[in-house]
C-alpha cells in the first residue's frame, strides 16, 4: 500500500535556527503514529509543518512532505486550503486559542464545514451533535455557547469535534487529551479509534501520555531536541527500547505499586 503521508529528511528552522533536523517517517491510510518526547523536542513543530502553520518565522529548509503523492512544501497557501480541514484535520493543543471568542460554537463549526462543502446549518448541527454526545458534551448547550462560557476541557472537545466533523483522511492531534479528566480521555480515545475503524482515518498523535500511545499507536517516533532517537512499531519501542533516551523516557513513566500493608 502506498503511503498517505511521507515525511522525508525534513529540517525545520525558526529565524534561521534549526529546531527539527532530518526527520523522516511515513503513514499509511488507517495507521496511527505516536510522537513522543520531552517538551521542546519538536513534536508540535512537525505537525504544524504538515499543516503549513509554522508562521512567518518558521520554514522547512530541507526535505519534503508528501501527501497523496503531492509535495505540501511546494504548495501555496491557496493550494493548501484544498486539503486543510477537509482531508487533513488538526486538534490544537490549546483549542480555546483557535476559537473566535465573540462567535458561538455552532456558527464556527458551520463556517469550517461550509468552507469545503454545501450543507445546511441544521445538517451541520446534527452532525456536530452526534460527535459531541460521543465525547461527553451536551450539544444543545455547547453549540449555543461562546468559548469563554466553556471550561478548558469543553473547548478541547469542541476542537476535537471541529477536526473530526469533516471525516478527514488524516488527523493531526496535538495533546488531544491533556486538558481532560480520565473519564473523558477514555471517551475521546474510543471516538478516535472509532474514526480509524469506521473511516480508515490515519492519525499523528503528539502526546506525553505513554498510556494513550500504547493503546492507540501502531508506530512510535521518539524525539529529543529535534532529532529522531528511535522509530518503530509501538510494542517494540515501548517494551524493548534500544536508545538510551527512550529508556530514560520509559523509566520516567509513573508506575503504581501495591502497598505491602
Amino acid at each position: 500500500m502506498n503511503s498517505l503521508l511521507r515525511v522525508e529528511h525534513v529540517t525545520i528552522s525558526y529565524n534561521g535556527k534549526p529546531v527539527v533536523q532530518d526527520v523522516s517517517f511515513e503513514l499509511k491510510q488507517g495507521e496511527i503514529l505516536g510522537i513522543v518526547g520531552e517538551s521542546g523536542s519538536g513534536k508540535s513543530t512537525i505537525i504544524k509543518a504538515v499543516m503549513g502553520l509554522l508562521g512567518e518565522e518558521g520554514l522547512v529548509t530541507k526535505g519534503d512532505i508528501w501527501y497523496k503523492g503531492e509535495n505540501l512544501t511546494d504548495m501555496s497557501t491557496k493550494e493548501l486550503r484544498r486539503y486543510l480541514g477537509k482531508e487533513i484535520g488538526m486538534v490544537f493543543q490549546d483549542c480555546k486559542s483557535a476559537l473566535c471568542p465573540v462567535r458561538k460554537i455552532g456558527a464556527q463549526i458551520y463556517e469550517a464545514v461550509s468552507e469545503h462543502e454545501k450543507a445546511s446549518r441544521h445538517e451541520v448541527r446534527n452532525r456536530a451533535g452526534e460527535i459531541m454526545k460521543k465525547i461527553g458534551l451536551n450539544d444543545a448547550d455547547v453549540l449555543d455557547s461562546y468559548p469563554f462560557e466553556l471550561s478548558g476541557g469543553m473547548n478541547q472537545r469542541v476542537g476535537i469535534c471541529t477536526a473530526m466533523i469533516m471525516r478527514p483522511k488524516l488527523l493531526l492531534a496535538d495533546e488531544p487529551t491533556s486538558a481532560l479528566d480520565v473519564t473523558v480521555q477514555k471517551q475521546v480515545v474510543e471516538e478516535l479509534l472509532f474514526m480509524r475503524e469506521e473511516y480508515n482515518t490515519a492519525m499523528i498523535l503528539v502526546t506525553h501520555n505513554i498510556g494513550v500511545v500504547r493503546m492507540m499507536a501502531d508506530r512510535v517516533l521518539v524525539l529529543q531536541n529535534g532529532h529522531v532517537r528511535e522509530y518503530g512499531e509501538t510494542e517494540n519501542v515501548l517494551e524493548n527500547p534500544q536508545d538510551s533516551y527512550t529508556k530514560k523516557l520509559m523509566e520516567s513513566v509513573l508506575r503504581l505499586k501495591k502497598s505491602g500493608m
